[in-house]
């Protein structure tokens, strides 16, 4: 692993997302669960999403100075994808790009539209992070 960065927030919010993930799709089978039982549940998949995803840009920004030699690595996910996919560090801007309108979209318009099209992200982007998680740390997901 790599030394110079501590992955554990990255790992930790990975793995709850993950959790919650799976706490979602268990309830779409559990008809004796409230709606707002549900809707509880939908939000706190859809907050998890959010910081896992923040958390995961800002460790690439870490994992971009210290692993690829930058200097001046921009703020905010837009740049930092975009500067990961020129160092070959992911492989698609753009799935990287969507995933991040959909949190900024999740963050800063409430309904039930964006909530769903987060929701529908989520499973791709776990399998994403995962691969960025491993490719960082060196490390094989748990």
């Amino acid at each position: 692993m790599n030394t110079s960065i501590d992955y554990t927030k990255f790992r930790n919010a990975l793995q709850r997302l993950a959790e919650r993930y799976d706490d979602y799709l268990e309830s779409l089978n559990r008809p004796e669960l409230l709606i707002t039982d549900k809707e509880s549940i939908v939000e706190s998949c859809i907050q998890r999403f959010e910081t896992c995803f923040d958390t995961l840009w800002k460790h690439l920004k870490k994992y971009l100075e210290h692993e690829t030699g930058l200097t001046e690595v921009p703020n905010g996910p837009r740049p930092i994808f975009r500067l990961a996919a020129e160092n070959l560090v992911i492989t698609d801007f753009e799935t990287w790009d969507n995933y991040n309108q959909k949190r900024i979209g999740s963050s800063h318009d409430y309904s039930e539209t964006k909530a769903e099209e987060a929701l529908e992200v989520i499973p791709e982007f776990i399998n994403d992070a995962i691969v960025l998680y491993e490719k960082m740390t060196s490390q094989t997901w748990i």
